[in-house]
């Protein structure tokens, strides 16, 4: 077990800024509880940013790449999206458990514990995903029909849909084994497997969908093909670096077997990650389907812009994630003062980084979107929910980070129930007021959402104060 024997680290870095961006990268054995919180912020955060930029990059490249063959083909991306923001629901609560949970067993030095628990996690993103494949493989044309997809989707089309649900096995395990990585404190390791499999997934993409040479030219089916081998190789680099070892933590040949109470604990734990995704996720089929009924072009436009979203907003997600671990792993270490004063930093970070962000929104919404396609409907869509969006991101940041305060320390019911409010009961029939009621069409649906989530927001950090996450248990 010489992985974790490692020396303690001084509590102020002497080394040099390039020489700890060197350190983020390739990994450290330093111990996230005693070193330097600044320190521990830039060690962790790099690479959790980096790991993020990396997995929005396989929706940025696919879309750039199925968006020259037309408005029906990104709207069933968009459309299959849908059913996988279900699927990354549950990837995304069961990791939010898995994260907690390894961090506070890393954070108490129960090692044992955190990789029999890294091994029941894979067993139940398995038994999750079963399902998932079952109906991608035989009903996705059906699926497609229920979301109001067009005809060219549901006679074409939906090869992307049978891929994309078909293969989703390797879409949860990639989520869950990073989330024990980074729980762990190894986020570099994180970072190079999705490193790995955008590389793949770049390379595959233009040639799957176009051809080249002797590679025929499969269209939409090439980009959930490219997506899949390159997710694939991911999961096989995850296992093979999980066996031998990481910085922190390393699973044994011996573990490898059902444990109910382990099993039982990362469950339970994870119903509320799963609900509060669930929640978010199904609001969004929702509003797609309102604006599925506007048009094909109200749809690609949102699922572009919620791409360009996506991808600009990795660098807040990524501290956001290394908050949740120092949480975790400072809480199994019976120290919430610094726990506390790690979310006030990182919440700070993060409001500073998408405060520009929202600039960029708010000046270059439609050049952004001139990337993605040449349609001037779509870009004016897009733009416009871009611009809207340029006008919350100071709540965001603030948002992401408490949110994971929650999640970090185990209470990811808390998180939930504020989901539940903000998005089933505010958020849906407020956009269906403003976008059909009240005839703003795409606009009420983007208006809907800032109401909604800035609400969301303020409430959440109003609640992050009240200190009662400090105390949570796993």
């Amino acid at each position: 077990m010489n992985f974790i024997a490692a020396p303690e680290e001084p509590a102020v870095p002497s080394n040099s800024l390039w020489q700890e961006l060197k350190n983020a990268i390739r990994g450290t054995e330093a111990d996230y509880t005693k070193i330097d919180l600044r320190r521990a912020i830039f060690l962790l955060g790099v690479p959790m940013i980096l790991e993020l930029v990396m997995e929005s990059t396989f929706a940025v490249v696919d879309i750039y790449f199925v968006g020259k063959l037309g408005a029906s083909a990104v709207a069933t991306v968009g459309l299959t999206e849908t059913y996988l923001f279900l699927l990354y629901a549950i990837g995304m609560g069961l990791s939010m458990a898995v994260t907690a949970i390894v961090a506070r067993r890393i954070g108490e030095k129960k090692l044992g514990d955190a990789g029999s628990s890294a091994v029941q996690s894979i067993f139940l993103a398995l038994l999750a995903a079963a399902p998932f494949a079952i109906g991608g493989l035989f009903f996705s044309r059906e699926l497609l029909v229920i979301m109001g997809a067009d005809q060219w989707s549901i006679t074409t089309g939906y090869v992307y849909t049978q891929w994309m649900l078909g293969g989703n096995a390797v879409i949860m395990l990639l989520f869950v084994i990073n989330a024990i990585f980074r729980g762990a404190g190894d986020a570099s390791i994180a970072m190079w497997v999705l490193l790995i499999s955008n590389g793949i997934n770049i390379i595959l993409d233009p040639l799957l969908i176009f051809g080249w040479g002797p590679v025929p030219a499969l269209g939409i089916e090439g980009a959930a093909i490219a997506t899949n081998i390159g997710r694939g190789v991911g999961v096989l680099f995850q296992l093979w670096i999980l066996f031998r070892g990481g910085k922190h933590i390393k699973v044994l040949l011996s573990q490898i077997k059902w444990h109910v109470k382990d099993m039982a604990i990362i469950f339970k734990t994870s119903l509320g990650g799963v609900g509060q995704m669930i929640i978010a996720m199904t609001s969004w089929i929702f509003l797609m389907r309102i604006l599925a009924g506007v048009g094909s072009e109200a749809v690609a436009g949102a699922t572009i812009a919620l791409r360009i979203m996506m991808f600009t907003m990795m660098p807040a997600f990524g501290l956001s994630n290394a908050a949740a671990t120092l949480v975790g792993q400072n809480l199994g270490a019976k120290d919430p003062k610094r726990a506390e004063e790690a979310i006030w930093k990182i919440g700070i970070y993060t409001m500073i980084f998408l405060v520009g962000v929202s600039f960029v929104y708010f000046f270059y919404n439609e050049k952004l979107m001139i990337i993605f396609t040449d349609d001037a409907r779509v870009i004016e869509i897009g733009g416009e929910w871009l611009k809207i969006l340029s006008y919350s991101y100071f709540v965001y940041g603030w948002w992401m980070v408490t949110t994971q305060a929650f999640n970090g320390a185990g209470d990811t019911k808390t998180p939930t129930k504020i989901n539940l409010v903000f998005f089933w009961l505010l958020q849906i029939p407020l956009a269906y007021y403003l976008a059909i009621e009240q005839n703003w069409e795409q606009s009420g649906v983007f208006w809907a959402v800032f109401f909604s989530e800035t609400a969301a927001g303020l409430f959440t950090l109003w609640l992050f104060t009240r200190g009662k996450w400090k105390t949570f248990k796993v």
